[in-house]
């Protein structure tokens, strides 16, 4: 993987709830989607909550085979319907790294340390979320994975970092999902527990999206 001195800092919308934030949420979007798509969500997340600092990134372009190679904002091209085969490798790792170089900036930029950081996307950026803070060298504060998958799962258990060996997990799938289907979600969550991870998982009755439930699960 590509050391962080050589990783440009993707661009990101950036809200802060409070004055003086002692924690922070890096949020990765879905595919064709930007950092704003979850930004609206920041008000009911944080009601009744400490002052929280937001960083939702957005992902480079780059063209996505199942998509006829048109070129979107996407954390790793897409190359087949096929789950197994679909992540591209090494798009997936450099998305990595750049999560971790933002990880980086957020504790010298503005002094949040790494166990006061969240990890989160949905989607592909929930792959990619799972991905980079398992396998984070510092512990973090915990790892939210909305509708989602774990891409490289064969090599996680010889990859992942023992200082994440028990980061807490949050999953919310639905039960309706024809883009990641449930199974997936839950393949995901088995996969995790047996490497002795701490998932809380949450099922709901909707397709490919969030509902306010789920919002107001992840705060509580």
């Amino acid at each position: 993987m590509a050391t962080q001195q050589h990783i440009e800092l993707l661009s990101a919308v950036e809200i802060v709830s409070g004055p003086a934030p002692r924690h922070s949420i890096v949020w990765l979007h879905g595919l064709g989607a930007d950092g704003n798509d979850f930004a609206p969500i920041v008000p009911e997340l944080t009601h009744g909550l400490p002052p929280l600092r937001f960083v939702f990134p957005h992902a480079p372009q780059r063209a996505v085979t199942l998509n006829g190679g048109l070129r979107m904002r996407a954390w790793y091209d897409i190359r087949s319907f096929d789950l197994g085969s679909r992540a591209d490798e090494g798009g997936l790792r450099e998305s990595m790294a750049q999560v971790q170089a933002l990880i980086a900036r957020e504790q010298s930029a503005h002094g949040i340390a790494a166990d006061k950081i969240f990890l989160a996307g949905f989607s592909q950026g929930g792959a990619v979320a799972l991905c980079a803070a398992l396998r984070h060298a510092q512990p973090l504060a915990g790892v939210i994975a909305l509708s989602t998958y774990l891409p490289l799962a064969d090599q996680l258990a010889g990859e992942r970092s023992a200082a994440n060996a028990r980061i807490p997990v949050f999953m919310g799938h639905g039960s309706l999902d024809p883009v990641v289907p449930q199974m997936l979600g839950a393949a995901a969550r088995d996969v995790l527990t047996a490497l002795g991870h701490r998932v809380d998982w949450h099922s709901y009755p909707m397709a490919h999206a969030v509902l306010p439930q789920e919002i107001a699960d992840l705060r509580a």
